[in-house]
């Protein structure tokens, strides 16, 4: 089977935070390296070549990457897949390049790719053996974490074969997010169990992403058969840390239609854009699709909300994602044999009431408008892709005053750090008390942080705290008429303790009771 690597350090919140917090150090809730704040983009030799991998192919590649407008819309990683060291470790105990397929060693290799702008990634598995049989990392993890450092490896894909020696999968895998922590290398970990042991409930803890799927096949089937096994995992994704469907097969034996459909989709999932074809003998079309800078600022948006299914009327779907600005992308998918005619309305995308609405066709290159009706006759196996916007006024950022305190609701020490409490202050205008209420249903505050219910906490007393957007449900509020507001994943208030009104009172959740302290208005 295949894999995918990444690497990962374990979170710890800041001293600050947990001072605001008042306790002691949380567990881990999510990485945090720095890295992946957007999906990652790239390419990995596996899909075309199997084990056929050698210095050459990697070299050509990165060359070609740059040369093709790859690099320059986004693509950075040129991964090495399985069948890369020698059948056994040497005398010392260390993995060995294959002299045969990397004459000049993996250090070399690694200052060639990093002299093109890009970086390079390596293969290994959390067994005793690789999926192709050659020696893996379990035993070996600081040893062979150690050895990708000092060669100056970026990313791991860390696949789930070989004995596992009675150890858990969480275990296992959480043993080399420290190893590769501990070399101060930073190292994208991406995690490749294939969806066993609900890795995306405990992935974003250890790995910046976790593949949720078996292999991806060259053909519609496949394709679509991942697509499925994708809805309801949306929650699970936020910058840092992403579901993976497993890499592209765009231009690997799918029409130009069904590509461009998986492409689409793969955008709009959040997915890891890992290309997966001959990049040196691609067609002018495969390259069109894999440039596509429309739909592939869809993947990369800050804001970081997974797509997710709106609509299913057999072979014909509907699919959202919020964006960062307040617009919408929808993908409207045709997965029959015949053409069809696929619609959705701005209601059901979730944009404000409204008479007009732009209309972006993300394939096209096009903009048109609608009334409210978003409609395309969609080939067979194919998909049109859409920002849509309009709708009313796009919501404003204002500050939150509580009716008891007549103070407003404001970020602790101005600070961005996620994990940072919420307090009342008294209102001051600055960023750090500016909220917006959107249609996702996040109040954010210096655009890319939401008010965040600690750890989805649902007992009284949770600390309310920032977080970086996930659209998870503890970021998800519902302003009410008699003016309080609820935390819709804990269906409790935002509340202020003890009815205080003192300057650094931290904010929590607390069951709704309508009282002073518990309702807001618009300062």
């Amino acid at each position: 089977m295949r894999r995918i690597l990444r690497l990962a350090l374990a979170m710890t919140l800041s001293a600050g935070t947990l001072v605001a917090l008042g306790g002691t150090s949380p567990p881990a809730l999510a990485l945090n390296n720095g890295l992946a704040r957007t999906p990652q983009m790239g390419w990995n030799d596996w899909n075309s070549f199997g084990c056929n991998v050698n210095d050459g192919l990697i070299r050509q590649t990165a060359d070609v990457m740059v040369s093709s407008g790859m690099a320059a819309a986004g693509y950075k990683y040129v991964n090495i897949d399985d069948c890369w060291s020698t059948r056994s470790r040497n005398a010392s105990g260390d993995l060995v390049a294959d002299p045969q397929k990397f004459p000049s060693g993996m250090k070399a290799l690694a200052d060639y790719v990093h002299g093109k702008g890009l970086k390079i990634g390596i293969y290994s598995s959390a067994g005793l053996t690789t999926c192709a049989g050659y020696p893996a990392s379990l035993g070996n993890e600081t040893r062979d974490a150690n050895l990708w450092a000092s060669w100056g490896i970026d990313y791991l894909k860390y696949d789930n074969c070989g004995d596992h020696q009675g150890r858990t999968a969480q275990q296992r895998y959480t043993a080399m997010r420290d190893a590769l922590a501990a070399t101060g290398r930073p190292i994208l970990y991406s995690l490749c169990n294939w969806g066993q042991d609900s890795v995306w409930t405990w992935g974003a803890a250890v790995g910046n992403s976790w593949r949720n799927t078996g292999d991806i096949q060259a053909n519609w089937n496949s394709v679509m058969g991942i697509l499925d096994s994708q809805v309801g995992l949306e929650s699970y994704s936020s910058p840092g840390a992403w579901n993976d469907p497993d890499m592209l097969e765009v231009g690997n034996g799918l029409s130009g239609t069904e590509s461009r459909a998986h492409f689409s989709l793969w955008a709009l999932l959040n997915a890891p854009l890992l290309a997966g074809n001959d990049l040196r003998s691609m067609s002018a079309e495969t390259r069109g699709i894999l440039t596509n800078s429309e739909v592939i600022a869809v993947n990369q948006d800050w804001g970081g909300r997974q797509g997710h299914k709106i609509s299913d009327n057999g072979n014909l779907e509907v699919w959202r994602k919020p964006m960062a600005d307040g617009s919408v992308a929808a993908v409207l998918l045709n997965r029959g044999g015949g053409t069809a005619t696929v619609s959705t309305t701005a209601a059901a995308l979730g944009l404000g009431a409204g008479t007009s609405y732009s209309v972006r066709d993300l394939w096209a290159h096009t903009t048109g408008s609608s009334s409210g009706t978003v409609s395309a006759s969609v080939p067979a196996h194919g998909a049109a892709m859409y920002i849509v916007s309009g709708g009313g006024t796009p919501p404003t950022a204002t500050a939150l005053r509580g009716v008891g305190s007549g103070k407003c609701l404001d970020v602790t020490g101005a600070s961005q750090t996620s994990g940072t409490a919420t307090q009342i202050w008294d209102c001051n205008g600055q960023s750090n008390q500016q909220w917006t209420l959107n249609g996702a249903g996040e109040l954010r505050v210096y655009g890319s942080k939401c008010l965040d219910v600690y750890n989805r906490g649902t007992a009284n007393g949770t600390a309310v705290i920032i977080w970086d957007c996930n659209g998870q449900s503890n970021q998800q509020w519902r302003a009410n008429s008699d003016g309080t507001i609820t935390a819709v994943g804990a269906g409790k208030c935002l509340n202020v303790p003890n009815n205080g009104t003192t300057n650094g009172t931290k904010v929590q959740i607390y069951d709704c009771n309508g009282g002073a302290n518990q309702r807001w208005t618009r300062a």
